[in-house]
């Protein structure tokens, strides 16, 4: 199959990538840095012919409900008209879980994403997940503050992140089917631990100060409302695992 991989440089997008390789498929990767714009539909069309699926794990560095909402709305359309006018079957799309009740800053996008597939025509596979291991390591480098690490207060359920590319390309040879069971990380676990591991293995070990994030956004990390549903299928590979892998 010719599979299109809708933000294939990043985190995740390059993890699908080597699995579609792996797996006997040939990925066409849709990003900025090779000359796609999800947002303008002239450049998407370019790169959908002869495509059978779509996976779309593209994001936004945003955290403003706008621009994020402005993003995802403008990139799924595309994808999703474009796709179906080029004959893409089946567009499995990547979404968080607890994104859609919450619908604030980042996940106001998420949310308005997944409204967008709902309503606009064509076959689609939705895929909820809980954040990734690999997203321990990029909050620490946005929030280091010199001797003085900051960490946000998180109850989180995190996954790794090979193991979301493998779920998602399962779907992406099957026919499209809706709205999927959310995936999630082995164990609940608690975000400035997961700092402090990361560091230990970086032979660092900061002064970690916990805070609260604003907004409704960071009550539902404090509160346990990005956390699974007990219908969650769950990975299988810890954080502690998966740190001492890297």
């Amino acid at each position: 199959m010719r599979i299109a991989v809708a933000g294939g440089t990043g985190v995740i997008g390059k993890q699908v990538v080597e699995q579609v390789l792996a797996a006997g498929h040939e990925p066409v990767v849709l990003s900025r840095s090779a000359g796609c714009d999800l947002t303008n539909e002239h450049s998407v069309r370019q790169w959908l012919v002869d495509c059978s699926a779509v996976i779309d794990v593209s994001g936004s560095s945003t955290t403003s409900a706008s621009a994020s909402m402005r993003y995802f709305t403008q990139s799924t359309a595309n994808l999703l008209i474009v796709g179906r006018e080029s004959g893409v079957e089946n567009h499995v799309a990547l979404s968080i879980v607890g994104a859609a009740q919450i619908d604030a800053g980042y996940y106001a996008g998420k949310a308005a994403q997944e409204r967008m597939l709902r309503v606009l025509p064509g076959g689609y596979t939705l895929l909820r997940t809980t954040q990734f291991h690999e997203f321990v390591g990029q909050n620490i480098n946005r929030m280091s503050a010199g001797p003085v690490q900051v960490a946000p207060k998180m109850r989180l359920q995190p996954i790794a992140g090979s193991e979301v590319a493998q779920a998602l390309i399962e779907l992406a040879v099957q026919p499209a089917a809706g709205i999927m069971q959310d995936l999630a990380g082995p164990k609940e676990e608690w975000m400035p631990q997961l700092f402090a591991q990361y560091l230990a293995k970086q032979n660092q070990s900061p002064k970690i100060i916990e805070v609260p994030l604003p907004g409704a956004m960071g009550k539902a990390m404090r509160d346990g409302g990005i956390l699974p549903g007990p219908g969650a299928r769950l990975g299988t590979e810890s954080y502690t695992e998966w740190l001492g892998r890297q």
